[in-house]
């Protein structure tokens, strides 16, 4: 057993100082990070971040030229894929066209050499826990892009791994039904009980359905928490651009008060930042994001706050559930945009209103620039 100080016991994968180039271009920089038994953990992060290399490194489809793979506690870079306690769902699911649903979901039985008779039971059994009780002697190619899904989770499923790798698995489907697999995929997971890591670009996805989340940059990982901390506390500025929408200010340091940070910015006047939520190298400049959401409009120009800004609606849409504004405070370069919700009695202002704004010190975050 290796003991490493980043290496936890609840922890069913270790990946330690992983590095991997292809060509002289580092596709994992020295990736350290825990995966603990029984959670939904997701990659995210853009294209070519290295996200599905470092997956395929769990799996033991690349090797690493440097750093160790861990499963509980047992270093396994030598160990081939096939005797891994892994399985991984692909992105193009790679269903066999010339087998049935039932010869797809049992084929890794089979080469296991296991009995006809328990194939079929545990075929049965496995089809039933996806969804396709029913779909035996389907055939794979009669099968919608969502029954197809089911299958290679299935097929995944029922050699029983003590940790499931999802490979971008939704990226095929259409938004609804995109959105009712993430339910479905997530209460899965709890049922059975086992690790899932899922890779994905798309962070609407890994945030509803991860317990957490590593977020991936130029074969970096910047940052791993929950998906409430990743939204709310992104601990750089490439994470807080990266999650949702987040509009950034320029600011001066101009000293400190008790436990806040105090930086001025031409638009918004003072502002108080938690120290705790200012991050990077202290430096005498820093931006600071406030995300859309967190904006709120005041509603009588009588009542007084200690934050606000006065601005002008030039852009306004309609999304469904709520309104996004676009507003230019004076002396701002850069638009403002605000969401709201659309409720019976929430403030609608109209294109041309001049409005004034006001936010929660709580809600804002920080991040030095050099």
């Amino acid at each position: 057993m290796i003991k490493e100080k980043n290496i936890q016991p609840s922890n069913i994968v270790d990946l330690i100082s992983i590095q991997k180039t292809f060509d002289q271009i580092i596709a994992v920089n020295d990736v350290s990070l825990g995966i603990k038994e029984g959670e939904f953990f997701s990659l995210l992060g853009p294209s070519g971040c290295g996200k599905t290399t470092l997956l395929r490194v769990i799996a033991g489809f690349e090797v690493p030229e440097m750093g160790n793979v861990l499963i509980n506690n047992e270093v396994i870079n030598s160990v081939p894929p096939n005797k891994r306690p892994t399985n991984m769902v692909f992105q193009n699911y790679a269903i066999f066209p010339h087998l049935s649903v039932a010869e797809n979901v049992g084929y890794g039985l089979r080469n296991n050499k296991l009995d006809k008779i328990s194939i079929q039971k545990r075929v049965k059994q496995t089809l039933t826990l996806v969804g396709l009780e029913g779909f035996d002697n389907r055939s794979s190619t009669a099968l919608s892009g969502g029954q197809r899904q089911r299958v290679a989770l299935a097929r995944a499923l029922i050699l029983k791994p003590r940790v499931l790798l999802l490979d971008e698995p939704l990226s095929a489907l259409d938004k609804n039904l995109r959105e009712q697999m993430q339910f479905e995929l997530r209460q899965l997971q709890k049922s059975v009980g086992i690790t899932f890591v899922l890779v994905t670009h798309d962070q609407t996805e890994a945030l509803t359905m991860s317990d957490r989340v590593g977020v991936m940059f130029d074969g970096n990982v910047d940052q791993v928490a929950t998906p409430e901390e990743i939204y709310n506390k992104p601990t750089t500025k490439r994470v807080a651009s990266f999650i949702g929408s987040m509009n950034f200010f320029d600011a001066k340091i101009s000293g400190s008060e008790g436990h806040h940070i105090v930086a001025v910015n031409r638009s918004l006047g003072k502002i108080k930042l938690r120290r705790e939520s200012a991050f990077g190298k202290e430096a005498s400049k820093i931006s600071i994001g406030i995300r859309p959401e967190k904006f709120r409009f005041i509603a009588n120009d009588h009542i007084v706050v200690e934050r606000s800004v006065s601005a002008i609606v030039y852009e306004k849409s309609f999304l469904g559930q709520t309104k996004l504004f676009n507003l230019r405070a004076k002396d701002c370069d850069k638009a403002i945009t605000v969401s709201t919700p659309d409720l019976k009695n929430a403030p609608n202002p109209q294109i041309g209103d001049e409005v004034n704004l006001t936010w929660d010190k709580e809600d804002i975050v920080g991040f030095f620039e050099e």
